[in-house]
């Protein structure tokens, strides 16, 4: 049986407490399936790129329901390692649907 497993980690901040910060994720791929000649992958992405892979999905899905994407909030109420965890989960979700 084949099997993929995806997982969004490892947040980090850039530029902290500057207005040109931002948070990238460390998105990690183990597959045991033969269309992939990689079975292990490990990359680093930004919000805006999951926005850009959510519009290209959007532009060939047909029918087909595109997930949702976590909110964008400049003013969030709370912390802000727990908006970056809250992100986290969400762009987790978003790449299992």
């Amino acid at each position: 049986q084949e099997l993929t497993t995806v997982r969004v980690q490892d947040p980090r901040v850039h530029n902290e407490g500057s207005w040109n910060s931002y948070v990238d994720y460390k998105i990690f791929l183990h597959t045991n399936s033969k269309a992939f000649t990689a079975k292990t992958s490990c990359v680093r992405r930004r919000y805006r790129e999951f926005v850009w892979l959510r519009r290209q999905l959007q532009k060939n899905a047909g029918l087909v329901p595109v997930p949702e994407l976590p909110g964008k909030s400049a003013f969030f109420v709370g912390s802000t390692d727990e908006f970056i965890e809250k992100r986290r989960q969400g762009l987790q979700q978003f790449l299992e649907k």
